[in-house]
This record gives structure tokens, C-alpha cells and sequence, in this order.
């Protein structure tokens, strides 16, 4: 599938597109390791081959040291206020999202495909999976793009931050206290890895919008004639 895409996008440095995939990858586990509960004995990961042969960076060394800390840090009341707005506005938009097509095919997904019953589902008597859950309640989320947005970084952190909190923390059992932390550190980090993509970013989301207007145009039927 992916040499089939390749034909269709431009030719990248590799280093480049190494780059983007661990910062994604880095954002996406951001949440997850916030709300695992500290002590908690982890299978050590296979290192990935470090391809550009120039090692961890000190920044990168300081952020993960930066998230993995996140769970016991304490938050100004401001902060918390602020994150329990976002948690109610992105629940919010789940809801109203699961009665639309992609809500309900989101349903349809998790109903269907099920896993491990650990996770809910909102807006539904659904219980799933952790990955499952996340995948399902981001679509209902951003499925009529009520869900919040931060245009510096060209994102919708809610849609991905909340729900991968809610599947994690119910899967490992956490307090309120630490989802928060763990919404938190969500937002914290999450925009800024889009926000350093920079140009990079709103090439490839121009380029995909213009695709989808060209392919619009080819499935509309012609113009009558006028006259």
C-alpha cells in the first residue's frame, strides 16, 4: 500500500520523513506514558536503529525526561480549570458526533471489531479495547469539527488527546488527578511537534487539499450548455 502511495507524493529526504515519523510517534506516546502509574514494570522496548547515525539528542533526552515526570507534577488551579473545559468541550463533541456518518461508522468499527473489554466507548454501551476505544472516540470527536482546534500548530488536540487519556487511564486504573496530568501533558506537547513541522506541514495539507478538490471535480457530472 505504501508503494502505491509513493507514485502520488513527492520525493522526500529520507532523514526528513524519519524525522516527522518519531516525532508522531513521540507525540502519540506522550499521553500513554503520562498515565501509566509511576512504578510500573514495563517490558523493555527493542531500540529502533538510529538511521542517521547521530544518537539521542540532548533536547530530545530533556523532553522524555520532561514527560515521564508529567504524572506527579502538580498543576496551577488555572491550568486544571482550563484542561477540564477542554475534557467537557471534546465529550461534547463526541456525543454530538456519534449521531453523524462518521460517528456511527466509528460505532459500527468498535462494535464490530471489539477487544479486550476494558475501555468505553462514549455515547454508546460499548466497551472495548484501549486502542480500540481511542481510534473510536477520536472519530466521534472530530466527526462534525465542533472539537477544539489551536491553528499556531494546524491541529485539533482534543480529538486525540482526550480519548487517548480515557483509554489508558481506564486501562491501568488511574486517579482523576492523573488523567488531568495526562491531558495536560496532551496539549503541552502534542501542537508543539506540528508547530516545529512548520512549512513542512502546510505543504502536504495544501497538497492533499488540492488532490481532494481535483478528485471533487472529476466525480462532478458536466455542466449543461447554456443557451
Amino acid at each position: 500500500m505504501r508503494d502505491q502511495l509513493s507514485k502520488y507524493l513527492p520525493a522526500e529526504d529520507h532523514r526528513a520523513i524519519l524525522s516527522r515519523r518519531k516525532l508522531f510517534e513521540l507525540a502519540g506516546l506522550a499521553v500513554a506514558s503520562a498515565a501509566i502509574p509511576p512504578g510500573m514494570a514495563l517490558v523493555e522496548p527493542f531500540p529502533s536503529p538510529d538511521l542517521t547515525g547521530q544518537g539521542m539528542s540532548a533536547v530530545m533526552d530533556k523532553l522524555s525526561l520532561y514527560m515521564s515526570e508529567a504524572s506527579g507534577r502538580e498543576l496551577p488551579d488555572e491550568v486544571i480549570e482550563k484542561t477540564k473545559q477542554h475534557i467537557l468541550d471534546t465529550v461534547a463533541a463526541m456525543i454530538s458526533g456519534s449521531e453523524l456518518p462518521p460517528g456511527r461508522a466509528a460505532l459500527q468499527f468498535a462494535g464490530a471489531y471489539g477487544g479486550k473489554e476494558v475501555a468505553t466507548v462514549v455515547a454508546s454501551k460499548i466497551v472495548c479495547g484501549p486502542i480500540e476505544a481511542a481510534l473510536t472516540n477520536g472519530m466521534l470527536a472530530h466527526a462534525d469539527e465542533t472539537d477544539d482546534s489551536h491553528a499556531p500548530s494546524q491541529s485539533h488536540p482534543g480529538c486525540a488527546v482526550v480519548p487517548a487519556a480515557l483509554a489508558a487511564g481506564e486501562r491501568f486504573g488511574i486517579s482523576g488527578a492523573h488523567f488531568l496530568r495526562a491531558v495536560t501533558l496532551g496539549y503541552d506537547v502534542g501542537p508543539r511537534f506540528t508547530m516545529t513541522l512548520g512549512s513542512s506541514l502546510k505543504r502536504r495539507a495544501t497538497g492533499a487539499l488540492t488532490a481532494s478538490r481535483h478528485f471533487s471535480a472529476r466525480q462532478r457530472p458536466p455542466a449543461a450548455p447554456r443557451g
